[in-house]
């Protein structure tokens, strides 16, 4: 298998990392093209909701990759990018992270890191392009959600240094990447994504996808990294898309 060889492009201020990249990509650009800004003026997130980006607050990050197996199977890369994520914080800072499903990185129940993973049709064939979003310090993010979202520096005491939390990731990322393509990567990705996560199993959830509202329990995930979830009727309902949260004991009490 071939390895995974970055080549990154930087910007003072983009768009979105991943509109640059993805059409860098449709113009042929080889696999591990990553493109890194210090501000995006327009960045998304999943459901193309805004990703706020000012400059210097945050990790923006996208990279170009071509995988080699099955397009069924990608949506297991982005389970895979999800642990790059987890590695990458707690080598660079010993942060210890949890996973929602399916790659949102979170610390004390708040938001650190989105991932945004998106295919394109290109002059070399269907490539994915994955963004990452990290907050770095508070002013990532506005303060209207600070009780939602967190950064490394409020994580840690620390101020993180871009540069490094960047060797860290490109490094996890190629190691994931590599694992996921290989014979039976797919188990593995899937066993190491169950076991950093708090969702994976046993997690009383909400998922809300448009006007379809479901509650259950976690109980486990899909080869293609779907999420089961056992309603309360016992049913069990595959979900592949849609926003999950976390069901508390308050959240279960009805009003009268």
């Amino acid at each position: 298998m071939s390895e995974l060889i970055p080549q990154i492009l930087r910007f003072d201020s983009l768009p979105s990392t991943n509109l640059e990249a993805a059409q860098r990509a449709i113009a042929g650009a080889a696999e591990g093209l990553c493109v890194v800004a210090s501000e995006q003026t327009a960045g998304r997130g999943r459901w193309q909701r805004e990703w706020i980006s000012p400059r210097g607050a945050g990790l923006y990050f996208s990279v170009v990759l071509r995988p080699r197996i099955i397009q069924s199977g990608w949506p297991l890369i982005t389970l895979a990018a999800a642990l790059a994520v987890h590695d990458a914080l707690l080598e660079a800072y010993s942060l210890k992270t949890d996973i929602k499903w399916p790659n949102d990185i979170l610390s004390n129940n708040r938001k650190l890191c989105g991932i945004l993973a998106e295919t394109v049709e290109t002059t070399k064939g269907r490539a994915l392009v994955l963004g990452i979003g990290i907050n770095l310090t508070s002013s990532a993010f506005p303060p209207e959600v600070q009780l939602i979202a967190t950064s490394v520096e409020l994580e840690t005491g620390k101020v993180p240094d871009l540069e490094t939390i960047l060797r860290h990731l490109m490094i996890a990322i190629e190691r994931r990447y590599e694992m996921v393509q290989s014979t039976r990567g797919g188990e593995e990705t899937l066993r190491e994504w169950l076991a950093r996560s708090s969702y994976g199993s046993g997690k009383r959830i909400r998922v809300t996808n448009g006007p379809e509202v479901l509650e259950g329990t976690t109980r486990g995930l899909e080869t293609d990294g779907a999420l089961r979830v056992e309603t309360d009727e016992g049913e069990i309902r595959i979900v592949r898309a849609g926003d999950v949260t976390e069901l508390r004991p308050l959240d279960f009490v009805t009003e009268s």
